[in-house]
Parts: structure tokens; C-alpha cells; sequence
């Protein structure tokens, strides 16, 4: 989508969260993408160089009085919110205590965003714009952990606003943290993005695919003989962009694919489609 509006495709790793790191597996990506021929503009954008701009937002909120401590444990929340089930939203339990922002029993608070009352809203591809309450529906969400570690709410955030990011693609799977991330662009006084969530693709019994159930990834394509173009056409013809069995490169298939076919394909409701790739595209 990114190519067909001339815009940038920019590769960003997101490797902050350092004990979950696993040793070569951001040589393993850009490995995969460049077997597959998808190439990105410019360097790859690497989170854990960024943490002196996500340190910055942090002390502008707390300055502004927008952050508050928090000393709730992940059993308490769980045990909090286990009648309700589904997405956590924080009951709010920290907001109106003391702000103690030191260790207590050597221990740090993690820092939430302390959400003012009002709907978010968004617009999403081919759809009605997204509006969501923000404190029954998203809550006072974490932007620093106990831990020391910036969220992922707050860095991807930050990072659409800086980067210029005008439209995010990715998988059906993140729609739920959308909201998050558009009440931290709010506190900090901007608009966010577009965004398209694509259905995930799925096995026979309709399991979506991921590493952690065992599901095939490009080693196993490989191991089975398979090279790229092979790869791709299959991949392509279960959006039924092309016939089954097609081999094809992919600056070929986007050659030949019109953008508004694509665009359908990506964000229709066929739940057989698509895999769980995201990206983010910035106009040129």
C-alpha cells in the first residue's frame, strides 16, 4: 500500500522489552524480508536507540501532571479483574493515593497515563472512524514499568507522531491496543494516524497462526523446498490476488496489482486472509 501511493515503507524493531530479546532474531527479520524481496526505506529504526526521546515524553507528562504511580501487582489486577474476563481496563485503584515515586520495599511504581474523561477516536481504512470510551473502554494504561521499561503503548506511539507516520497496516490481533495509543497521542495534543486491521490468516479450523501454537514460518517453507516466488504466490493466492499455483517475485505482484484491489483484498472481512505482518507507511 505503502509503494502504491508512493510513500515510504520504514522497517522498525521493536527491542526494548531486553530480557524477551531473543540473540539473532533481528538478524533472522531483515534476513526473511530481504529473501522475500521487501525492501525498506532508509536504516532500520531501532527502539532501544530511541530511549532518551521516550525519557523526554515521560517527563513532559509527569510535568504536566498527566502520569501517577502505580504499585499494583499483576496478580492484584488479575484477581481485580477476573469476574469480568475480556480486555483489562485498570479499575483506577493508584489514581487518587499519595504520588510516591521513589522505591518502596525496594521496589519502583510503574507510571500511568492518567486518562481524562471523553471518547478517542480514529479513523479506520474502509470503515467508519473508531471512537472508544476512554476510561470505561481503555483506562489509566502503563507508559513506564516497575521494571524501568517504556511501554509499547508509549513508544509506539511516540514513534508514529515523530516518524511522521500517516497510515499503519497491521494484523487484526492489535486493533484492542489501538485505543491505548491514541489516548497518548491525545495527551500530547496530536492527531493520530490511520489505521487498517487486516484479518489474520488461519488454519482449517479457523486457528490463527503464530510461533507460540507452532505454526509454519519461512524455515519450514524452505525446508520444504520452496523458494520465494513460491512463497509469495501462495501467500497471494489466498487473498485470491492471483491463481493458485502462481510463482511470482514481489515487486512483480505489486506491478501488476491495482491499489484499490489491494486495498480490499487487505481489509475485506474474508478471515481466510492475510498474514500477520504489520507496517507503517509515511507518505514520500
Amino acid at each position: 500500500m505503502a509503494r502504491r501511493r508512493g510513500g515510504e515503507w520504514l522497517l522498525r524493531i521493536d527491542d526494548l522489552d531486553v530480557p524477551r530479546n531473543r540473540p539473532g532474531a533481528e538478524q533472522a527479520i531483515l534476513a526473511d524480508l530481504r529473501w522475500l524481496g521487501l525492501t525498506w526505506d532508509g536504516s532500520p529504526i531501532r527502539q532501544s536507540s530511541r530511549r532518551g526521546l521516550y525519557a523526554s515524553v515521560l517527563s513532559a507528562l509527569r510535568r504536566a501532571g498527566l502520569l501517577y504511580p502505580c504499585r499494583c501487582s499483576r496478580r492484584l489486577l488479575a484477581d481485580i479483574s477476573a469476574p469480568h474476563g475480556g480486555l483489562v481496563v485498570y479499575p483506577g485503584r493508584c489514581r487518587g493515593a499519595v504520588p510516591l515515586w521513589g522505591p518502596v520495599q525496594d521496589r519502583l511504581p510503574s507510571w500511568r497515563l492518567r486518562l481524562g474523561p471523553g471518547s478517542l477516536v480514529w479513523a479506520e481504512h474502509g470503515q467508519p472512524p473508531a471512537c472508544t470510551d476512554g476510561p470505561l473502554q481503555v483506562g489509566d494504561v502503563v507508559l513506564r514499568r516497575a521494571d524501568g521499561l517504556v511501554a509499547y503503548h508509549l513508544a509506539t506511539a511516540v514513534d508514529e507522531l515523530v516518524l511522521g507516520i500517516e497510515e499503519v497496516l497491521r494484523g487484526e490481533d492489535l486493533r484492542a491496543s489501538t485505543g491505548a495509543q491514541v489516548a497518548v497521542m491525545a495527551a500530547l495534543g496530536a492527531s493520530p494516524p490511520r489505521y487498517a486491521h487486516v484479518p489474520l490468516w488461519r488454519d482449517a479450523t479457523g486457528q490463527r497462526l503464530s510461533k507460540r501454537e507452532g505454526a509454519e514460518g519461512l524455515a519450514g517453507y524452505r525446508g520444504r523446498g520452496l523458494d520465494a516466488p513460491a512463497v509469495i504466490g501462495e501467500l497471494a493466492a489466498s487473498l485470491e490476488l492471483v491463481p493458485s499455483g502462481t510463482r511470482i517475485s514481489a515487486a512483480e505482484l505489486l506491478a501488476g496489482l491495482q491499489a484499490d484491489r489491494l486495498e480490499r483484498a487487505l481489509t475485506g472481512s474474508d478471515q481466510r486472509a492475510s498474514g500477520t505482518a504489520s507496517g507503517e507507511s509515511r507518505q514520500a
